[in-house]
């Protein structure tokens, strides 16, 4: 019986730059092995002749061939060939966003839906300085919507919803982003000094999806690297990145300015995190490792109770014994009670509450 060697998978081109198409260059990457894709994919803008300026001046709108599509039919091929390849590349726990405009965000969403992704959010990103509508036909074009979805329903994914609060001053980060477009000095140049792409992101637009969405050392793929925004934000927060684009002149300029990125310093690169995702640490271990002895007596914070210390890591109190959580809430009448806040031990006089310990051995742990 003859055995076939098992092909080993092709590694990741991590922190590179791909040319091509991106449905073959996604079809080329290993199944499974991407964390995140944000991708800013033609709008379609269906642009019919100049734009003007009630000056007359031109405006240097979005005309390029790569936004150009024969019908709604062929553009929604387009988009169901990338998004079917972008689903094989992402992990089980990975997510996409994608960013469009009223001429396409709407289709993109359909087809995301029919192809088993599972929207979590659309985001408004509302630009503070939106060019305005010049003929005055229509609203001012003042936002754009992200659409933010896991691989499937049920799905497991990253959010680190504390580092999105501390980001917006400790209030819960909310689905309208007022953020400002790409502009002086943050807008790349080409060789005539116009702009190297017409629909250049900020990078305060990646930042912020990408501190919220995605840890240190994941995977971010863009599938329409642009000027590279996406691979350049990465690289500051320590992400890897993937990009491919078809437009050599594109790629030049991306190239150049991922040149002179650095990322930041480790412990620059640490964002908040919920209670739940820190290091569980037993009441038990404090009694272990003779932090807490037993036989000591324990204090509620409110002076009103105590309760003694067991070699199992045990309370017992008047009329009552349990671990720390039961104990308390016995104690106050009340349906549950959060021991590690309820409690406080007596050193030299001082009264300290048993959460430092609890955050000592996390520390520890780190």
């Amino acid at each position: 019986m003859t055995k076939t060697r098992s092909q080993k998978a092709a590694p990741l081109p991590l922190d590179s730059i791909i040319a091509g198409d991106c449905v073959e260059a996604m079809n080329a990457l290993p199944e499974n092995s991407i964390d995140l894709i944000f991708a800013d994919p033609p709008y379609n803008l269906q642009l019919r002749g100049d734009l003007h300026r009630p000056d007359n001046s031109r405006v240097d709108a979005v005309d390029d061939h790569w936004d150009q599509f024969a019908s709604f039919q062929a553009y929604d091929q387009f988009t169901r060939e990338w998004l079917a390849a972008a689903r094989r590349v992402l992990k089980p726990d990975g997510a996409i966003w994608v960013i469009g405009s009223y001429h396409n965000i709407f289709r993109v969403g359909a087809s995301l839906q029919d192809m088993g992704y599972w929207i979590l959010n659309d985001v408004v990103w509302r630009k503070s300085n939106p060019m305005p509508n010049f003929r005055g036909k229509r609203f001012t074009n003042a936002h754009e919507t992200m659409i933010w979805a896991s691989k499937s329903e049920g799905a497991k994914y990253t959010f680190n919803y504390e580092a999105l609060k501390a980001l917006n001053e400790g209030v819960q980060m909310r689905s309208d982003w007022v953020i400002p477009i790409c502009n002086g000095g943050e807008r790349l140049k080409d060789a005539n000094g116009d702009k190297a792409h017409p629909t250049q992101k900020p990078e305060a637009l990646l930042h912020r999806v990408l501190v919220g969405a995605t840890n240190p050392g994941d995977v971010v793929l863009d599938p329409f690297f642009g000027t590279g925004t996406t691979g350049a934000v990465a690289k500051m927060l320590g992400r890897h990145f993937i990009g491919i684009e078809r437009e050599e002149a594109y790629r030049k300029v991306a190239a150049e300015r991922l040149r002179h990125v650095r990322k930041y310093d480790r412990e620059a690169l640490q964002v908040s995190t919920s209670k739940r995702a820190e290091p569980r640490v037993p009441f038990g271990q404090l009694v272990e490792r003779g932090m807490l002895r037993p036989g000591e007596e324990l204090f509620s914070m409110n002076g009103r109770h105590k309760a003694k210390v067991r070699a199992d890591g045990t309370l017992i109190g008047e009329d009552v014994k349990g671990s720390i959580h039961q104990v308390g809430a016995h104690l106050e009448g009340a349906p549950s009670c959060n021991g590690w806040t309820y409690w406080c031990f007596r050193r030299d006089g001082k009264t300290v509450p048993i959460d430092l310990l609890r955050q000592q051995i996390r520390s520890e742990m780190i």
